[in-house]
């Protein structure tokens, strides 16, 4: 099992967070701390795999957390957790060895691609024979794929995220308000789903005119 410390200091949010990773197969809750110091403290008791970690905290911002545990000489990869859109914070983050970047607010479909992404690099990552094996690894954690140009990985997941979070089957226009892009770009991404064999169309017919048309991810994708 991968153990993993959610580091969140609001209450309510701590919990979803500790839920939705117990969700995922393989995955463990190893604690639920509310601040920067009682992760580092936990983290001297109890060293994890995994950090969930908010950038956010009362005492502490998460990046001086992050240093200090790799001052600290612990191995743990960390997932940062945050509302802040800043470029400047994020190449700050990768300089600190975060491995991914979760965006808030976020669905469980997007956090339990995360994990299973995170799962499979740590199940691959052993001896590399070649530069394939190493771009391959580190392609697996963070999502990189030969996408048409004008695609981005973020977009597509979110994309993709929304689709799992909606089994019932989703609009272009209704994945464009979610996720904030137009109606065009969302069925950009969907119809390359489709082309991909990740999802299908689903005409809906109501009234006159032609029907509109639902994307859905099947249950088993």
């Amino acid at each position: 099992m991968i153990s993993v410390l959610v580091v969140e200091d609001e209450e309510i949010t701590a919990e979803a967070n500790r839920i939705y990773v117990e969700r995922v197969p393989g995955f463990e809750v190893a604690g639920v701390v509310r601040s920067g110091g009682d992760a580092l403290r936990f983290l001297r008791r109890r060293p994890v795999d995994l950090i969930l970690l908010d950038l956010y905290l009362p005492d502490m911002h998460g990046l001086e957390v992050c240093r200090a545990v790799r001052a600290g000489g612990l191995m743990c990869d960390i997932i940062a957790v945050t509302s802040a859109r800043d470029l400047a914070m994020v190449r700050s983050a990768v300089s600190l060895g975060i491995s991914q970047y979760l965006l808030k607010p976020f669905t469980y479909a997007t956090l339990a691609e995360k994990l299973t992404r995170y799962a499979r690099f740590k199940e691959e990552a052993g001896l590399a024979v070649g530069q394939g094996d190493v771009d391959r690894v580190l392609g697996t954690l963070r999502g990189s794929s030969d996408l048409p140009k004008g695609m981005a990985k973020d977009t597509l997941d979110s994309v993709a995220a929304q689709l799992r979070a909606h089994p019932e089957g989703m609009a272009a226009q209704g994945v464009a308000d979610e996720i904030g892009v137009s109606r065009v770009t969302a069925r950009r991404y969907l119809e390359y789903l489709v082309e991909r064999g990740t999802a299908v169309r689903i005409p809906q017919y109501g009234g006159v005119g032609r029907p509109e048309l639902l994307y859905r991810i099947p249950m088993e994708s």
